[in-house]
């Protein structure tokens, strides 16, 4: 029999499963990816016996996928915090863990699960996944200091920086090797003390971020903001760090991130304020996205498009503020 560890390739994704091992070390085959390609399932060529952990992907996207599995006798436990669409729940093979409150992420869900027993690395996770107030939170019930905290948001938002971009070439590592890197440290600390990929992610990171700061807004409308970054690997990867500073600056505003990508389209990082009219899910599933109820994304929008999407953004968020 087989074990499959699937999860997304972001922060939340990687200390999630890290977190999981450390607890309930087993031999697992990993399927993974860059941030933006969620629909991670139908590649797991699991049988009748076999059994598979997801992590940190969007069950609606995976439904047909996951009841495939399901159906050939395949146990599935997962966890995740993005839509879930109409989750098969009632299946005995299916274990799931779902919460779609704006201050839970994956990470968060897999403390609950092993009662705590590696929140450090919860911290990290919830950093990464733009969550500093549910990180902040799980820090004080560990009685870390300010500067240790802090040192655990900057690894959350490099390894979340990492996971985004096209493809494996416009990624500094890719999740699995990260991964990889990570698994032997039980506390996150230790991992920055011991390997350099910290410090080369950080590094070209604080470079993309002083080349994203220096782009213009497309447009501006009361609330809504648009940015256009250019068709290069470094834009690719900064976008979601980018989008999330931007809320976390203007917590009132709502944004909207296009960049090129490989395809000849434009991939679209949304963030929306808790509690708009319209979540950012809802609004991206319009423009064939999906996502959460404040991040969400558009992976293959057509150039044509842009005129009308940034039309319906404006339309939808000017009145926010």
């Amino acid at each position: 029999m087989s074990h499959y560890d699937v999860f997304n390739g972001d922060a939340d994704g990687l200390c999630a499963l890290h977190q999981l091992r450390l607890a309930q070390p087993r031999s697992a085959q990993l399927v993974t990816g860059v941030k933006r390609d969620n629909a991670l399932l139908k590649r797991v060529p699991a049988r009748a016996g076999d059994s598979v952990t997801v992590l940190d992907i969007a069950m609606a996207t995976n439904r047909e996928a996951l009841v495939a599995l399901l159906e050939q006798g395949v146990a599935v436990e997962y966890f995740d915090h993005h839509q879930a669409g109409d989750p098969p729940l009632s299946h005995p093979g299916l274990t799931a863990s779902i919460d779609l409150a704006p201050d839970v992420c994956t990470s968060v869900l897999v403390d609950r699960h092993l009662g705590g027993a590696h929140r450090p690395w919860a911290v990290v996770g919830a950093f990464g996944d733009a969550m500093p107030a549910t990180a902040r939170t799980l820090a004080a019930t560990l009685g870390l200091d300010e500067d240790t905290t802090d040192r655990l948001a900057r690894l959350g938002e490099c390894l979340n920086y990492n996971s985004y971009g096209d493809t494996a070439a416009d990624q500094m590592y890719r999740p699995e090797e990260l991964y990889g890197l990570m698994r032997p440290y039980p506390q996150p600390l230790d991992f920055l003390a011991a390997e350099p990929v910290y410090h080369r992610l950080d590094a070209q990171y604080r470079e993309d971020l002083e080349r994203v700061l220096a782009t213009p807004a497309l447009g501006r409308d009361g609330a809504a903001e648009i940015y256009l970054l250019p068709d290069a690997p470094w834009a690719r990867r900064i976008v979601g760090s980018f989008a999330n500073r931007l809320k976390l600056a203007s917590p009132a505003h709502a944004h909207a991130i296009l960049v090129p990508n490989q395809r000849g389209k434009l991939t679209v990082s949304l963030r929306v304020p808790v509690g708009a009219a319209m979540s950012a899910d809802a609004f991206a599933r319009r423009h064939g996205g999906n996502g959460r109820t404040t991040a969400a994304g558009v992976t293959n929008l057509e150039p044509s498009a842009v005129p009308a999407f940034a039309d319906d953004f404006a339309g939808t968020y000017r009145d926010l503020a």
